[in-house]
């Protein structure tokens, strides 16, 4: 090791993002210390998984723990609506449920570097241990209950993480260094960088509950183990239904802030009121058990103007943060690391740490995150029309795509352009059949990200 660091690279955060970071660059005979500021395990939302991170869990090494831990396999996703007309199909074909249900199963369509036909629903607190213990384990050096405070760039080439050990200060001088603090942005904020979504607000309030009836809403009774989203007959409201074990499920109400800020303080009358307006969904939950206080995840969405600089890499969730309404936010994590992990890799073999360095993950990485955003923009957009898209056969795998997280190659996926031109018609015209249907949230198209 050299005199000059104590370590070539240094993470902030040991959650998903930096615990995979820190896995590839030790692997790669890199030496690394990872500051995480909780003490694991720690409770954590966003229990749910998506294909592409399968590639990543396989080549860190991860996987097989992951597997042996006995998660919930996740094979698919599936919508409902409360909605009991029929509305016109407007053209669209394989609507076999109207718009009443739409399901994808993810072996519909083969994925690089993906071998199994599920994925996982996770208890969050157990995985991203088990993340950051393979990270130990390749020989990352981890520090629990230990939080950056910044990080000083006064000398070239030559970082130095400011943190408290204790009550003892210390400076841990390093070659490079990898935010991965999540929605703490800790170099976003130390840098003032940090942007917030003009469209995106949203609000969650969640819990888990014991022996709920996965199938009370499933069209398919024998797809109970998938992810659920129930579209809720309000203004641009819905719930999350996602199991966490044999008989756990999380619940989550996902609105818009104007919608939450009335009921703030009442989480549970807000939660009841909410989900009353599904009667088959309330119902079942209340033959259920409640086992978790219910929390809330607000101010969803933001972006940095850059996420790159000079001996500097942000990702996962201190990169960019949009809203994770398809289990997004552990996949980009993990994907946001597997991509900047190459580029640091280069950039330490040629002993040059250079913002132009990490060109290759900010480019990829704003490509994907435009796509992604675009999709869940047009989304809401949609409301319950988007499962036309789902069983349409014409746009189904190109929608799969972007569900299983494939959106890290150059090319924009097909169906963003059909969604596109579906939505800039019925909003263009206020006496199209579907106009009534359309959520209010806009966005504009293709959004810059950073």
């Amino acid at each position: 090791m050299s005199a000059t660091y104590d370590y070539d690279i240094g993470i902030i955060g040991g959650g998903p993002a930096g615990s995979t970071a820190a896995s590839y660059l030790a692997k790669a005979g890199l030496s690394v210390v990872v500051f995480e500021s909780e003490t694991f395990p720690r409770d954590h939302v966003g229990e749910s998984l998506v294909p592409a991170t399968t590639p990543v869990l396989i080549e860190t090494g991860a996987m097989d723990k992951v597997e042996a831990a006995g998660f919930p396999k996740k094979y698919g996703a599936a919508w409902t609506s409360a909605e009991d007309r029929t509305i016109d199909h407007m053209g669209f074909e394989g609507l076999n449920h109207d718009f009443r249900a739409a399901e994808v199963l993810f072996s519909e369509r083969d994925q690089a570097g993906v071998d199994r036909d599920y994925t996982f629903h996770v208890d969050r607190s157990k995985f991203d241990q088990i993340l950051l213990q393979n990270a130990e384990s390749l020989g990352a050096k981890v520090y629990h209950g230990v939080r950056v405070n910044r990080v000083d760039f006064s000398e070239q080439d030559r970082p130095v993480i400011e943190a408290k050990i204790g009550n003892q200060p210390v400076r841990v001088p390093v070659r490079m260094v990898v935010d991965a603090s999540g929605r703490r942005t800790m170099m976003g904020s130390q840098l003032k960088c940090k942007v917030p979504d003009p469209v995106f607000n949203q609000y969650a309030v969640h819990t888990w509950f014991d022996n709920f009836d996965r199938k009370a809403l499933a069209t398919n009774k024998e797809q109970s183990d998938y992810i659920f989203i129930h579209f809720l007959p309000l203004t641009d409201t819905w719930v999350w239904q996602i199991p966490i074990t044999d008989t756990i499920t999380s619940i989550g109400v996902v609105t818009q802030k104007e919608r939450f800020k009335a009921s703030k303080d009442d989480l549970e009358g807000f939660f009841w009121e909410t989900v009353g307006s599904r009667p088959a969904l309330a119902d079942a939950l209340k033959n259920a058990q409640r086992v978790k206080e219910f929390k809330t995840e607000g101010d969803y969405s933001y972006a940095l103007t850059k996420v790159a600089d000079d001996s500097l890499i942000m990702i996962g969730d201190a990169a960019r943060f949009v809203d994770p309404i398809f289990s997004s936010g552990v996949s980009v994590a993990l994907n946001s690391a597997r991509l900047a992990s190459a580029d640091i890799i280069a950039a330490f073999h040629a002993g040059d740490f250079r913002k132009d360095r990490f060109d290759t993950y900010t480019k990829t990485l704003r490509k994907a995150v435009a796509n992604w955003y675009e999709f869940i923009s047009i989304y809401y957009r949609l409301n319950i029309l988007f499962t036309a898209f789902v069983q349409d056969p014409r746009y189904r795998l190109d929608v799969l795509k972007m569900l299983q997280g494939d959106v890290y190659d150059a090319e924009e996926p097909k169906a963003l352009a059909a969604m596109r031109d579906i939505v800039t018609a019925v909003e263009n015209d206020p006496d199209h059949l579907w106009h009534k249907y359309l959520g209010t949230l806009k966005a504009p198209m293709a959004a810059a990200s950073f």
